[in-house]
């Protein structure tokens, strides 16, 4: 967790802006019976993160008994350092209500609930949790995916190749997609594990981002963080063409306009908005002129 912290911070620097998310777990990461103490470390190391981290934890799940002593240490105490509440093997919106509540209990409320959809009853669920206004991203939890079919699904079904190939593992992620986009959330997909294989990391990551409709991707090792982020990012093209629409959107005042032989309007426009807001994002650079926008969003 320490590494992680200090790759951020690093990274922060070298891309003028955190370009990924710390996540520390409570969840796999605390000894059987030693949960209290690991919730307190977490908060120490939470104290100690950078002004311009964005540091999330992962609690135990709502059915633990260290969740609510979990939220209460951890929230109640660095809540307002936080950027959001990882809660694992969601399987409905009785237990984000659950989440909801605790962290009211914490004087958290203000905190945004990330969750784990790790079952086939919580993805056949999913629009309903996505629509949960607290809700601002669904992860899918790969592993215990497969596991809770029994066998039905292999092991290949866990592999960087396997989790796009077979039917049950890939039409659970495009539900998780799907439930997210129709609620304005944020979908995130699941890790690869096989992290020294950076080809494979790759190739899989593209395919989240530019097939399955994914906006953001987890890692299990540093090695990971950047092939992410080159697939999640737009090339210097899009970002190229994006800066130049927008910027002739605004002189036309909104108008529609044509730009290489085709029409642009305002749905387009919000599209390639979008574009530049990705490259914002995972620390692409960026043309003057579209610099400009984004400090004057701000």
């Amino acid at each position: 967790m320490r590494k992680s912290l200090q790759l951020q911070a690093d990274m922060c620097v070298e891309f003028g802006a955190c370009v990924f998310d710390v996540t520390l777990d409570c969840e796999d990461g605390a000894p059987a019976g030693g949960e209290a103490d690991h919730a307190a470390m977490v908060v120490a190391l939470v104290a100690l993160a950078a002004n311009k981290a964005r540091v999330a934890v992962r609690v135990h799940a709502v059915d633990h008994p260290a969740f609510e002593s979990d939220i209460a240490t951890i929230a109640g105490k660095v809540g307002q350092q936080l950027s959001h509440i990882m809660v694992p093997k969601v399987e409905s919106v009785e237990d984000v209500v659950r989440a909801e509540n605790a962290l009211t209990a914490a004087s958290a409320a203000h905190l945004p609930l990330h969750v784990l959809i790790e079952s086939p009853a919580a993805v056949h669920r999913a629009f309903e949790i996505a629509a949960h206004p607290r809700v601002q991203s669904i992860s899918f939890g790969l592993m215990d995916f497969v596991s809770s079919h029994g066998g039905a699904i292999g092991a290949h079904g866990m592999s960087s190749q396997g989790q796009f190939t077979h039917p049950l593992v890939l039409r659970a992620k495009l539900e998780i997609a799907a439930a997210c986009h129709a609620h304005g959330k944020v979908p995130s997909h699941c890790v690869v594990t096989e992290f020294n294989d950076t080809a494979a990391m790759t190739v899989a990551a593209r395919y989240a981002a530019q097939q399955l409709g994914y906006t953001r991707m987890w890692s299990i090792h540093p090695n990971q963080i950047r092939p992410i982020l080159e697939a999640f990012s737009p090339t210097e093209g899009e970002i190229e063409d994006a800066t130049k629409i927008i910027a002739a959107a605004v002189n036309a005042d909104w108008a529609p306009i044509s730009f290489g032989g085709k029409l642009h309007d305002r749905a387009s426009y919000r599209y390639f908005w979008q574009v530049l807001e990705r490259a914002h994002r995972t620390g692409r650079a960026l043309p003057p002129e579209a610099q400009t926008y984004f400090q004057a969003a701000a």
